[in-house]
């Protein structure tokens, strides 16, 4: 488990992420089933052979905002910290609990810019090798320039996400949200 998961790590793709995912998934889902419409392995460790830092990211995804206070709720009885939107709108960032594998968990709306953004970069790596590729590539160069910068980091990978993501489709709006959220001052 990654201490400090503002450091930056980046290792080639591992085969046990998935698995990672499921246990991690199990009972986030067993908290939020009623009221999620589901919990999405998202990130780079969601796209097999990308090198990525081993943390693992998910999306619980909500159909309403009104459904957002009690998927929080739910989350901190599991041990899971409310952090806020950091940020970004319609996504709501959680601490996770300190004994369990590294990850990230998000509660996105369904249909939100953030969600969109999760998505359509996973699937667009999932079909794409020569990308997958590239992106390694690049997240293993930067990781070696800034492994302490995580800001610059995530900054550095932003031209290329945009790139796919406007191949995927997403709007002028939906970039410059992405594009101004990846460049956002330091975040504490």
């Amino acid at each position: 488990m990654i201490e400090n998961q503002r450091s930056v790590v980046v290792v080639d793709y591992d085969l046990s992420w998935p698995a990672t995912f499921e246990a991690l998934r199990a009972p986030v889902w067993a908290a939020v089933r009623d009221i999620a419409v589901a919990v999405e392995h998202v990130g780079s460790t969601a796209v097999p052979g990308l090198a990525a830092k081993p943390i693992i990211d998910m999306d619980v995804v909500v159909a309403s905002a009104d459904r957002m206070p009690e998927a929080i709720q739910r989350l901190a009885t599991l041990g899971y910290g409310h952090r806020g939107n950091l940020g970004i709108e319609d996504r709501e960032a959680f601490k996770s609990p300190p004994e369990l594998p590294a990850h990230h968990l998000y509660v996105c709306l369904q249909g939100s810019t953030a969600l969109a953004n999760h998505l359509a970069l996973r699937d667009f790596l999932r079909s794409e090798p020569a990308s997958v590729l590239q992106y390694s590539r690049i997240k293993q160069l930067l990781a070696a320039r800034f492994p302490e910068d995580i800001d610059s980091y995530i900054a550095g990978k932003t031209d290329f996400i945009l790139s796919v993501l406007r191949r995927m489709g997403l709007g002028d709006s939906e970039l410059k949200t992405i594009g101004d959220a990846n460049t956002l001052p330091p975040r504490l």
